[in-house]
């Protein structure tokens, strides 16, 4: 959906920068990595892999601890850093596991798929249910009419994937036409 949301042009900016930013990371064949899954937090890879958030998050140049991205490859055990696609953000807590209701559902997504719905997801309204922007309404800014005065996450989810199946295909392709238009 098209929206005027100057809030959405900032935050691509600096999502922008730190994609440049952790593409231009160089690697060692050698280096032990893990890619972040769905639900992951910082805490529980560390401990997962025998390691600490700290040296994680010095590893990998992460700024913020509290900000992981599905897909992204950290290294776990060695001090050099593995180039990361940064496909979605997901957006954790070190210590607790993300809120459910901030996460995309749909399992029947392949991978690429999820990442392009939740990277829509985040650009659109930092991944909220309840973001507002006149006439948009919610997680994928989608016209109030086509919600139906269903506001439930379980209806913005189907309505979501209805429109960009019957206007785009895919999400991916969705994906593709933000990022050539800044909306969808």
């Amino acid at each position: 959906m098209q929206t005027k949301n100057t809030f959405n042009t900032k935050k691509l900016g600096l999502f922008g920068l730190v994609t440049v930013a952790t593409l231009g990371a160089t690697a060692l064949a050698n280096a032990e990595t893990y890619t972040v899954q769905k639900g992951d937090t910082l805490s529980a890879i560390a401990k997962k892999n025998g390691t600490t958030v700290d040296e994680i998050v010095s590893k990998n140049g992460i700024q913020d601890a509290n900000k992981i991205y599905i897909g992204q490859k950290l290294t776990i055990n060695e001090t050099t850093e593995e180039p990361a696609e940064i496909p979605a953000l997901v957006e954790t807590s070190t210590y607790s596991t993300q809120s459910e209701s901030n996460q995309t559902t749909d399992t029947n997504l392949s991978s690429s798929e999820a990442a392009a719905k939740e990277e829509i997801a985040q650009r659109e309204s930092s991944g909220s249910y309840t973001a507002q922007n006149g006439q948009y309404y919610g997680r994928y800014q989608l016209s109030s009419s086509y919600l139906n005065g269903d506001f439930s996450p379980a209806n913005q989810e189907k309505v979501a994937d209805n429109y960009v199946a019957s206007r785009y295909g895919s999400w991916t392709a969705a994906l593709a036409f933000w990022n050539a238009n800044g909306w969808y």
